[in-house]
């Protein structure tokens, strides 16, 4: 469960189908030397650097406990910003680094995400402290924001025109694979030892870097030369960052204390001079003017809500395992994966299910069984490590409800908005998604650390799922906005069935 534009780095990916580019002829896209790149192998290292940033995401799930033991850091509120952090800054940077790419080349941003991306994995690895390796997560973010819509944009660049749809969806199904995949590789690698999570990501990524040099045409820069509003990013930054702050560590420093509401105000404060921004600056971090469109605004509120659930939902269960059943990092990696392995052929159903169903339908669906086997796992949480009863029914349901949910809440966020502004509204709906994801972790970041010396295990990660139901059931009644209302002209359900657009933010 994934996350590429469509997608990020904690979250599940997204499949639909796509814009084809304004003004670009893939067909005649050349490398350097003037020759025409293999589609196929272009598609296959872009594929592979989505691949590699989305496996991150869930391999670093698994690691978590395992981190914390290496670098001598027992305290969940801390250890959280290892997730939260990249969460923030690839949300942060998600729009500008797209309209950079547009501007400088798909190629150049794409070797410069890639290149941040693979040296910050070093870094990372060389981490013997939390805050150097959490430093280093967030340039590791900053990597793959510029490199997920440079990617896009190369595929959309590359693929022959008759195939650009299925170009695309192998793109964004390398990020399922990678959820599949990432809790078991995970765990077969924390064996080793933590820092090899990150290892992998440097041959990987450097052939990657060494084949694209070589494979990737040069492209096009953007005509429009005006920067983005990287202010507005950086407070952005600061606003999300303040918030998890204040949450995680209020139940440390108290609800009441300076430094909490202190987080809290700087926050508020942040985030409504971003608004001031973005209403004011010409290419702006958060187009506001897209929430005029009602489809869009419930499919941000439902991406928002669903991915706080789901975000309490994947930490707390792999927490579960590790820390109350006391299962092994390998061991937990096989537990998680059934949910995430569900997710693309759930998918796949719920692209056919759309054209017979209104989506907001199919995506309440899927919310509905996410927050039934949160609910599962409630209702049959005990300290007894009986996993075939007790949580593999909820995670397989929950599985096939993200694959329903999620990729159809993002696809048809953007299916209303103007041609020319599907590509920024696809990046802001994944920068909500990134937004929810932190919230999610540090409410049961909370969760967990408010639970008294005489509360069961059992009561703490049962609230905690009880809370990601309600929360995931929200999503749902949000998701129903995502069916457009007729207009005079159409017939049936026609508006509702269009095919949703699929456009890198950018």
């Amino acid at each position: 469960m994934s996350q590429t534009p469509v997608d990020s780095a904690a979250g599940p990916t997204a499949t639909a189908r796509p814009v084809a580019p304004d003004t670009r002829r893939p067909h005649d896209a050349r490398r350097a030397d003037g020759r025409r790149p293999h589609p196929g192998l272009v598609l296959a290292v872009l594929a592979t650097s989505v691949f590699l940033s989305a496996l991150d995401a869930f391999v670093v799930n698994v690691a978590l406990t395992p981190i914390g033991e290496g670098v001598g850091e027992t305290s969940l509120s801390k250890l959280s910003w290892i997730l939260n952090g990249y969460a923030i800054v690839y949300a942060a940077l998600l729009v500008p680094a797209g309209r950079l790419a547009d501007r400088y080349g798909h190629k150049s941003g794409f070797l410069l995400g890639l290149g941040v991306f693979t040296a910050a994995s070093l870094g990372a690895a060389l981490s013997g402290d939390l805050w150097v390796l959490v430093a280093f997560r967030f340039l590791q973010a900053a990597g793959a924001a510029v490199l997920t819509p440079a990617s896009l944009g190369l595929v959309l660049t590359t693929a022959p025109p008759a195939k650009v749809t299925r170009y695309v969806q192998i793109w964004a199904a390398s990020g399922s694979l990678a959820a599949a995949a990432g809790p078991v590789v995970g765990g077969l690698l924390v064996q080793l030892s933590w820092q090899w999570i990150f290892v992998l990501n440097l041959p990987i990524g450097i052939v990657a870097l060494v084949a694209a040099v070589r494979l990737l045409p040069a492209g096009q820069h953007g005509t429009d030369t005006r920067l983005p509003d990287l202010l507005g990013g950086a407070l952005l930054v600061v606003a999300i960052g303040a918030l998890a702050l204040g949450l995680v560590q209020a139940p440390e420093w108290g609800w009441g204390a300076g430094a909490t509401i202190g987080s809290f105000v700087t926050s508020a404060t942040a985030l409504v001079l971003c608004l001031v921004r973005s209403a004011r600056h010409a290419v702006p971090v958060l187009d506001l003017s897209l929430l005029r469109d009602r489809v869009f605004a419930w499919a941000n509120l439902a991406t928002l809500l669903f991915y706080t659930a789901f975000g309490i939902q994947l930490l707390g269960i792999t927490l579960w395992l590790q820390q109350v059943w006391h299962w092994s990092a390998i061991g937990t990696g096989l537990g998680v994966a059934p949910g995430p392995a569900m997710v693309f052929a759930a998918a796949s159903l719920g692209q056919r299910l759309a054209r017979r169903v209104p989506v907001g339908v199919v995506a309440a669906t899927g919310s509905g069984l996410v927050a039934l086997g949160a609910a599962w796992m409630a209702l049959n949480a005990s300290t007894s490590p009986e996993y075939a009863t007790a949580v593999l029914p909820g995670w397989l349901v929950a599985g096939v409800g993200v694959g329903l949910a999620l990729p159809t809440m993002i696809s048809s966020a953007t299916s209303g908005l103007p041609e020319g502004r599907g590509a920024t509204g696809s990046a802001v709906v994944t920068m909500a998604g990134q937004v929810g994801t932190v919230l999610g972790v540090s409410v049961l970041v909370v969760i967990l650390a408010a639970a008294g010396p005489g509360d069961s295990p059992a009561h703490t990660f049962s609230l905690a799922w009880w809370i990601s139901a309600g929360v995931m059931a929200a999503s749902g009644l949000a998701a129903l906005g995502l069916t457009p209302r007729r207009h005079p002209g159409t017939t049936g359900d026609d508006r509702s069935r269009r095919q949703p657009r699929y456009s890198s933010p950018s």
